[in-house]
């Protein structure tokens, strides 16, 4: 029983954590365009997010490993809220740029650290069911903070200081929890060859997905401003496209477990791309065609990306960490880039960002399409496992039941762990991450 409220107290800081970014992630885009920044500015603003979270992926295990989990993610939580109310107070292009690759850092780093107590509350027979959960929270939560944005509006102060109440509460959990110190937090490394050797589709999937996924979720909420929408119309805009994606993982992934992977790869990216065409051919105005178009465009477009991943697990002959690991990279460089090539392309006309969707994922299609002629589906496959597309981490890797168990060595480098004599010699006051 206590180990079940522990889980669901760390479920709770998640679900806050994702509240808040869904909620600042969206707000930015809109506030951004009704404060005239330029597009390039937007672009980048979505571009500092990815460069920050992929730099948090990278430095954040070595801050845990200096001053430990409890105190690592209290500075997270609360440099996260700093920075959410200086996107208040500070409202300037450069500014937001700078303010939003901090928060990414910021987020990397909290929500690694709440996927490490859960590494250590889950058991193998229980994993599986905890990363479902944990990604079903996750994606609710971040589709009800941008849905909260048609009740705050985006004018004045209530949305932000809404986000930083939800930021700065997402401590609570993680603070009062009694679960010992986790084990040390994964740390984020490339290897491009053993990737490549691996899955060459996987690569192309990974960086294809970030590039539309990161365009995507950066400027379409500015697309909607371009076409008059509302900031409550644009709310929903971009929930109906999280939420019909969220419900297509599971059929899509099913399917997948039964067929080549790669067959429904080339089906939704084919049908993600002729969505981007048509858009950009028919440009719909404010109306039920664009939420149609939007709708179709996340149920295509969203599972693609854990698609790719198990396609990866399939060829990985137990190095499904270090693959994965690999791909969140090469998917975070996708979403840097993706907003700010997006953003160039919308300077000629607003359905500019529908033009670099479709072509990321035409281009996934043809690849997928041609991997298939050289190199057979494996017999043996892993279950799929639905994934967020957007903020996955190290330590999301290791959740995934498809790491392995508990008792084996996880193919993910970890910090070492801090000698046990080296803490008997500190002060009481300065042992980190006691039960409590």
């Amino acid at each position: 029983m206590a180990s079940v409220i522990k889980i669901y107290a760390l479920f709770l800081g998640s679900a806050l954590l994702m509240f808040g970014g869904g909620l600042q992630g969206l707000l930015l885009s809109v506030r951004g365009a009704e404060e005239g920044f330029s597009l390039t500015a937007l672009g980048l603003i979505g571009t500092g997010w990815s460069v920050g979270f992929v730099a948090g992926s990278i430095a954040v295990p070595m801050i845990v490993r200096n001053v430990g989990h409890i105190r690592a993610f209290s500075v997270m939580a609360a440099i996260g809220t700093v920075t959410i109310l200086l996107n208040l107070l500070w409202i300037q292009d450069i500014g937001w740029i700078l303010l939003r690759a901090l928060s990414g850092f910021c987020f990397a780093g909290a929500a690694m650290i709440v996927e490490s107590w859960l590494n250590e509350v889950a058991d193998n027979r229980s994993r599986g069911t905890v990363f479902s959960i944990y990604v079903t929270i996750n994606m609710a939560s971040s589709t009800l903070g941008q849905l909260a944005m048609s009740i705050t509006g985006t004018a004045g102060y209530i949305p932000f200081v809404i986000g930083a109440i939800s930021f700065i509460c997402a401590v609570l959990p993680t603070a009062l929890t009694s679960t010992p110190q986790p084990r040390p937090l994964a740390s984020a490394k490339l290897d491009l060859g053993l990737l490549y050797r691996t899955s060459p589709i996987a690569v192309i999937a990974a960086f294809s997905c970030g590039m539309a996924n990161g365009a995507f979720g950066t400027l379409a909420p500015v697309y909607g401003y371009a076409q008059g929408l509302e900031a409550g119309d644009i709310a929903l805009l971009f929930a109906v496209a999280a939420i019909l994606g969220a419900l297509a993982q599971v059929p899509a992934g099913r399917l997948s477990d039964r067929i080549d992977r790669r067959i429904v790869m080339i089906g939704l990216a084919s049908f993600a791309a002729v969505v981007g065409l048509v858009t950009v051919l028919i440009n719909p105005g404010p109306g039920w065609l664009m939420y149609v178009l939007f709708a179709a465009y996340g149920f295509a477009a969203n599972p693609l990306y854990a698609i790719a991943v198990a396609h990866a697990n399939d060829f990985a002959k137990g190095d499904f960490a270090k693959v994965a690991g690999g791909m969140l990279l090469v998917l975070g460089v996708g979403l840097a880039v993706g907003p700010a090539v997006a953003s160039l392309l919308m300077g000629w006309s607003p359905v500019g960002l529908f033009v670099v969707t479709a072509t990321f994922h035409g281009a996934l299609a043809v690849t997928a399409y041609l991997r298939m002629q050289i190199r057979r589906s494996p017999e043996s496959r892993a279950p799929f496992q639905p994934m967020t597309t957007d903020r996955p981490t190290q330590e999301s890797v290791v959740l995934d039941p498809r790491s392995g168990s508990d008792d084996e060595d996880i193919p993910v480098e970890h910090e070492a762990p801090v000698p046990e004599e080296l803490l008997a010699t500190k002060d009481a006051g300065d042992v980190q991450d006691r039960p409590v």
